[in-house]
């Protein structure tokens, strides 16, 4: 295979020489394989090859249609094979991913249309793994315990044999189990509290062994934002335990979606713990012999550990939409926190004569070890609890602490933006009112290239926008709206919704309505969500209903003719945005609005993928009626051209 698609003159600067290159491929190479010049691709062509030239982070803002994911392929898989490192693309989520690479995807054109042979791996997050440990909890503990057994049967040979492993392969990916629903799914796959450092199955893991494969990429490396932040976060403590970074050393990173990052980042970030974890973590300690000094320490960091989630239960509070509870701190339990954070500092003073007697095992006291200065750091924020964000969820094993930093800028300025390395954030929407400010400044960015080209597509004569005059704004009104929307368009349907709350609870009412009994609906959570889209594109007539797919979802032609946006996608009030509001002089102006008309922008940016498209855009907000400045904004993201009309 030929190093470059290009003839290679080295006395000349490389970066120039891919910009001439694709030049090429969109003025001539393509529109020989029957794709349209753009002149909004070209553009953005020529803006990408000054941010790989001057290695510096640029937000590529292109509209629906300019072909934005071939430009940013084309300079990475050049960039990657010129410095021998794979480039990363980092969508904002797993069914991202799976777009990018079906068959009809972007990377299978360039290859085929430009006779390139790319190595594209995918570097999916653990949780989307089976975890032979839960697993086996599942098999022998679970009420569908038959279910659980086929699965386990049908796993590679290699798993359930106990010899070395002559031959091994990947396997495992929730995609390959779309029957499961996403509560089936979570009782199987990999969570954050699974220790895998000390796994006795850890080399015979899906997850494991779709690291081996990926790392050995040589063009891409195709991941999700939260596994990208991930691979920053853990890079320095995965080194100091003798494991690889999670990611491969790479020359350079294009955000999709990177209006996004910001909360992949904070997720990245935080931390969980749960009392049971701590516990079973510590007592690993006392399977050495131990000083009575140490026994002691562990017994009274169990028991304070207890009376610490007593108090963060009793002093937490259920949100409405979200299964994210706040917790209202106090003097008693930050007086509580303080306490366990005093006795892990004990510990670890204890530790330190401990591993010199060399009683305790050292890999496991590592373990230990890490763990506690995590849980050190996580707490510590509540030391000063303007800089924390906080929650509780409850779980059947009991509570889970969830802890993030509110400013992740420092950590993304030193980590990523220092790397001297081009940096591309692509989308439809980073700008907010023409400014990049809002994205830029969330991630502590001030140094960087912009650009904003359109959209291509005739939008006043393919798309049309209707925001019904709602008298009541009640759910069952908004359903009526949304039965005869569907029956005018036979299916054919997105639906989106804010919040799960909504989506299930139109899931039970829709059966009810006669216009819809004989059309197919694919509901979020119901199966895995790549196979549900797959569903969705290939049944014209279906209804798709989710809330995660306001980003990224691409389905030109005439199964998706009408995109239902059920209420406005402002920011929940869970304790992230409760933490964004508090620390802004004008929180619904400056955190909330903003946040909206991102996402409204690319809610509606579902419906015209093609020139051939036409559709139908519904808002079912009554906010629109009884708020001038929400209205304002909200026709000042329309397309150039587009009404919106109060009936169709």
């Amino acid at each position: 295979m030929e190093r470059y698609p290009f003839e290679h003159d080295p006395t000349k600067p490389f970066i120039q020489q891919v910009g001439d290159w694709v030049a090429d491929v969109f003025y001539e190479l393509l529109p020989e394989a029957g794709f349209e010049v753009r002149d909004e691709q070209i553009y953005m062509a020529f803006q990408l090859e000054r941010a790989f030239a001057d290695k510096k982070a640029i937000f590529a803002e292109a509209g629906v249609g300019t072909g934005k994911t071939l430009v940013y392929l084309l300079y990475a898989l050049c960039y990657a094979r010129y410095t021998r490192k794979p480039a990363i693309i980092a969508c904002a989520d797993e069914s991202l991913i799976e777009q990018l690479v079906k068959p009809e995807g972007d990377i299978a054109k360039l290859a085929q249309h430009l006779s390139l042979a790319i190595d594209a791996r995918l570097g999916k997050s653990p949780d989307q793994y089976v975890c032979l440990v839960k697993l086996d909890e599942a098999r022998f503990k679970d009420e569908q315990g038959a279910q659980w057994e086929d699965l386990y049967e049908n796993l590679p040979e290699f798993v359930h044999s106990p010899q070395p492993m002559q031959t091994f392969y990947a396997y495992g990916d929730r995609k390959n189990y779309p029957h499961l629903n996403d509560e089936q799914w979570h009782k199987i796959n990999w969570d954050s509290f699974q220790d895998c450092f000390t796994c006795d199955r850890r080399h015979r893991c899906g997850q494991t062994l779709s690291r081996e494969y990926y790392r050995h990429s040589s063009d891409l490396v195709i991941c999700s934002h939260d596994y990208y932040m991930e691979h920053v976060w853990t890079f320095e403590g995965r080194k100091r335990e003798g494991q690889l970074p999670l990611l491969p050393d790479h020359c350079a990173v294009v955000f999709d979606e990177g209006h996004l990052l910001e909360s992949a980042a904070m997720k990245a970030l935080g931390y969980k713990m749960k009392h049971v974890i701590f516990e079973e973590l510590i007592l690993r300690l006392l399977q050495g012999e131990v000083r009575e000094a140490l026994a002691v320490l562990i017994d009274e960091a169990i028991d304070q550990s207890e009376i610490m989630f007593h108090l963060l239960e009793k002093h937490s509070e259920s949100i409405p939409g979200s299964d994210r509870k706040q917790i209202h701190l106090n003097d008693t339990l930050l007086q509580a926190v303080h306490h366990f954070r005093s006795i892990l500092t004990a510990i670890e003073e204890e530790l330190v004569f401990e591993s010199e007697l060399y009683t305790l095992d050292d890999y496991q006291l590592r373990i230990v070890e890490e763990h506690i200065e995590m849980m050190q750091k996580a707490l510590g924020l509540f030391e000063n609890s303007e800089a924390l964000i906080c929650w509780v969820t409850d779980s059947e094993d009991g509570l889970t602490l969830s802890i993030m930093p509110k400013a992740v800028k420092e950590v993304l300025q030193e980590r990523v933006f220092n790397t001297n390395m081009p940096i591309v954030f692509s989308s439809a929407t980073l700008s907010v009112d023409g400014s990049f400010h809002y994205v830029a400044d969330s991630l502590g960015l001030d140094n960087y290239l912009s650009f904003s080209v359109n959209s291509p597509y005739d939008y006043p004569n393919q798309m049309q926008a209707f925001a019904p005059k709602l008298t009541q704004g009640t759910f069952a009104e908004k359903l009526e709206i949304a039965g005869q929307l569907l029956e005018r368009t036979n299916g054919r349907a997105l639906i989106l919704f804010r919040t799960h709350e909504e989506l299930q609870q139109f899931k039970q009412q829709i059966t009810l309505d006669p216009r819809c009994s004989d059309m197919p609906f694919y509901y979020e959570g119901d199966q895995e969500i790549s196979y549900l889209i797959s569903a969705f594109q290939r049944n014209e007539a279906s209804v798709l209903c989710a809330v995660s797919l306001w980003e990224g979802l691409d389905v030109p032609g005439p199964s998706l003719s009408n995109v239902i946006i059920w209420s406005l996608p402002f920011p929940p009030n869970d304790p992230v945005f409760m933490a964004k509001r508090n620390a802004s002089a004008s929180p619904f102006e400056e955190v909330d609005l903003p946040h909206m008309l991102l996402r409204l922008r690319q809610g509606m940016g579902r419906l015209i993928r093609s020139r051939g498209d036409q559709g139908i855009i519904a808002i079912l907000c009554e906010e629109l009626q009884q708020k001038d400045n929400v209205r304002e904004h909200v026709l000042s993201v329309m397309p150039e051209g587009v009404t919106l009309q109060e009936t169709l």
